[in-house]
């Protein structure tokens, strides 16, 4: 997100004045970057080897055996959407399902070391999606997780028709973590049990203006209110509905909220925002030694892991006895 952000940077001081066309300006090149989607799937397959050697060999092998399958549905705004899917390492002994949520300008590749960790680490069945204007899914602009949220509801339901299991967890990263947090205030089937999400921001607003504020302290918050009307007109939502805590206190259902303590990009307080409005039901919380954004698994994977997995069966326990449904 920062590069399409710095790119505009000369622009929007240019136009600062005049704030209705720097709002304009802002919001074709954030929330309609190029390259993306098809045209930047090799990118992203060289990102996610950097981010753990030999994913894309992993998933490569596992497509070819026929094991990594393709699954494709109409999403709430009438685009072809895509995911991929596989089954948990064991499937006769899975302990659930993940949904994976990439981040901005990100597609299915990037996070396969989450897929990796939840099916051969973790025994999980896994399916990951391209939210809409990513990878292979259709869309006419990047959604910043709000209208998101409806399609991963979607995802839900497919996941769970493929494996048939009542217990599934969402994760996700960055934009993927806003995705989850704005699903998890939406009624949700009960085999939906938890969320984890990794250094998501708390509004889409709060998260443009720390943006804006990293480009230059010149420019005035006006664009974005400029930005956020151009948005609600064009793409029918606006920044202020896009509001993590708005739904996290409408969450009851357990959620493990991690965010690295020398993230500048999401600040950290980002993570005090969304623990703090989650008000009911269970949660923890990881502030990660010395991890920036979206760095937390590479800084520190085994003990990621360990958090994830006790987290689930945490849960996993919570509904054994019956304590999963305390506020």
């Amino acid at each position: 997100m920062k590069r399409f952000l710095r790119f505009t940077a000369v622009f929007l001081v240019a136009l600062f004045l005049n704030s209705c066309l720097a709002g304009r300006f802002m919001t074709h090149f954030v929330l309609k970057p190029t390259p993306h989607g098809v045209d930047d799937i090799e990118r992203t397959r060289h990102k996610a080897d950097s981010l753990m050697a030999g994913s894309t060999d992993w998933y490569d092998d596992l497509k070819a055996r026929g094991i990594l399958q393709d699954a494709w549905i109409t999403g709430e705004d009438g685009f072809k959407l895509h995911a991929c899917y596989v089954p948990a390492a064991n499937p006769a002994e899975a302990q659930g399902t993940a949904i994976v949520v990439h981040g901005y300008s990100d597609n299915h590749f990037v996070f396969i070391y989450l897929v990796r960790m939840y099916r051969d680490r973790l025994n999980y069945n896994v399916l990951f999606p391209d939210l809409q204007y990513h990878g292979y899914s259709e869309g006419d602009e990047i959604q910043m997780g709000w209208k998101d949220r409806l399609d991963v509801i979607r995802w839900t339901e497919v996941a769970h028709n493929l494996f048939q299991d009542d217990f599934m967890v969402l994760h996700g990263v960055s934009m993927g973590a806003a995705t989850v947090m704005m699903a998890s205030g939406e009624p949700l089937p009960d085999y939906v049990r938890c969320f984890v999400e990794d250094c998501g921001y708390s509004s889409v607003r709060g998260e443009f203006t720390n943006n804006l504020r990293d480009i230059s302290p010149f420019l005035p918050e006006a664009i974005l209110t400029s930005a956020s009307i151009v948005t609600k007109k064009k793409f029918g939502w606006s920044f202020d509905e896009g509001d993590c805590r708005k739904a996290l206190a409408r969450c009851e259902k357990p959620m493990l909220f991690i965010h690295g303590d020398a993230d500048d990009f999401v600040p950290f307080v980002h993570l005090w925002e969304n623990y703090n409005a989650k008000s009911h039901g269970y949660k923890e919380y990881w502030a990660v030694p010395g991890a920036v954004h979206a760095n937390s698994y590479a800084k520190y994977p085994e003990e990621y892991i360990h958090r994830v997995s006790n987290f689930l069966k945490t849960v996993h326990n919570m509904i054994e006895d019956g304590s999963i449904y305390d506020k």
